[in-house]
């Protein structure tokens, strides 16, 4: 983990949905202990984003936790307002809010296709929407959206899923070539097999076959995720790029 620096706060706000939990949880402590303005959005696991708060806290640092459903339009437009309200701007916004689920392609309900759709592709672009606005005004600004490895190479009783991520890919390639005139890049991260509670219904006998074929014979954890956000957050040439951090598992 990162160490505790001098309480020199960086002039940069950043937004991390689905922040509560995993992967997300993670890019928001990382980034709060090198002293980033971070606000953490969550929607159901509000005991999770206290813990993270508090967690933060206890150390000496703080974050700003917000609740809303992104998959919803309305409350997604109230959080990119609250933060520049807030704040008077939005420097990053980190697309990490989704939802994962097993099942059978003849089995996808009506229901679970649009929930998947709503909760890990139209959150995008509602949050993305509104905070371009603001991004472009001020000339500058980062987007980072969290796809998928199955966003890449579609992954087996997960096509509604798998169609998600890979639309969060094109969505991030499109709007790069859009918004590069006003320095605003637009990258997405593509994580393997992450030691989250996503994965948490795998067998220790499937975690151990995944192992064997992934090159470096590991499971990612969350932090290879958020060294990844802070490089993209300190970097100012590369856009349009999908990240993959997954051991080498599809090369």
């Amino acid at each position: 983990m990162v160490e505790k620096q001098e309480k020199n706060i960086v002039d940069k706000v950043i937004l991390v949905t689905g922040g509560s939990r995993g992967i997300g949880a993670e890019i928001v402590q990382f980034l709060s202990k090198l002293n980033y303005r971070v606000v953490l959005n969550y929607n159901k696991s509000e005991v999770c984003a206290k813990n993270v708060e508090n967690n933060l806290k206890k150390i000496g640092y703080t974050v700003d936790i917000f609740k809303a459903d992104v998959s919803k339009k309305e409350e997604a437009v109230n959080l990119i307002q609250y933060v520049i309200k807030k704040y008077g701007k939005i420097d990053v916004l980190i697309n990490n809010a989704g939802i994962s689920q097993t099942k059978l392609f003849t089995e996808i309900t009506d229901e679970d296709w649009q929930k998947m759709m709503d909760n890990n592709l139209n959150s995008t672009f509602y949050c993305t929407r509104e905070a371009a606005k603001n991004m472009i005004h001020n000339k500058q600004g980062l987007i980072i959206n969290m796809s998928s490895i199955w966003g890449i190479t579609g992954g087996s009783l997960e096509v509604h899923y798998s169609t998600a991520k890979a639309g969060l890919i094109g969505f991030t390639k499109a709007l790069a070539k859009e918004l590069g005139p006003s320095n605003i890049r637009v990258n997405a991260i593509a994580p393997g097999i992450i030691n989250t509670d996503m994965n948490k219904e795998l067998s220790d006998i499937d975690l151990e076959n995944i192992k064997r074929e992934i090159p470096l014979e590991k499971i990612g954890n969350s932090e290879n995720i958020a060294k990844c956000v802070k490089w993209l957050i300190e970097d100012d040439y590369v856009t349009g790029e999908v990240i993959s951090i997954n051991g080498g598992w599809y090369m």
